[in-house]
């Protein structure tokens, strides 16, 4: 059977791809290193429309509300805890993203925040991934029943496409393979 976690873990491994991106870009940063002004600004944005509005909107309005029909516990319990680190997430990424205009704009000051920030998130990010991909899918995975599971998988797409508008996932696509090129080269 596939889960319909499994369409999220597929799209962890896009973001877990831009962290890596956006964590070698700040500690360029922060070194005073030359990164293109756009990429933390373009990444940002990424974050804030594939990784929030689309992947944890998957999350918390279609996966979320399955879960606890299938007695998972919300506040005080995994459900909970998942919204408390999308809304951190989402508080790290409106910093990231105004200080990433500034950085775009040739603001030098905010480069110490930008890379604080940023780094900040990537941490944050990627302990929120593991805790997923290893407990949290797994425990939906096991509660929520196969057909639900079909019909919850389809709303995906749904979702995506209400959320995003045709073409934008692969342009994001597009996007990451380009610096993730240009992050190799910095090596």
């Amino acid at each position: 059977m596939s889960f319909a976690t499994q369409d999220l873990r597929d799209e962890h491994q896009g973001i877990l791809a831009m962290l890596a991106v956006v964590e070698a870009a700040a500690f360029r940063v922060r070194d005073g290193k030359a990164v293109p002004r756009d990429l933390m600004l373009n990444a940002s944005e990424f974050f804030r429309n594939f990784a929030d509005k689309c992947h944890h909107g998957k999350e918390e309005d279609r996966l979320f509300p399955k879960m606890i029909e299938s007695g998972i516990s919300d506040a005080g319990g995994p459900i909970g805890v998942m919204k408390e680190e999308h809304i951190r997430g989402r508080a790290l990424v409106g910093a990231m993203l105004d200080a990433a205009q500034k950085f775009a704009q040739g603001d030098a000051s905010v480069t110490r925040e930008l890379a604080r920030t940023t780094l900040d998130y990537v941490a944050l990010l990627r302990d929120h991934i593991d805790k997923e991909d290893n407990v949290f899918f797994p425990e939906a995975d096991r509660a929520i029943p196969e057909s639900v599971q079909r019909a919850l998988k389809q709303s995906y797409d749904e979702f995506e496409a209400n959320v995003m508008g045709a073409g934008v996932h692969e342009r994001y696509h597009a996007m990451i393979d380009a610096y993730q090129k240009l992050a190799a080269s910095w090596k």
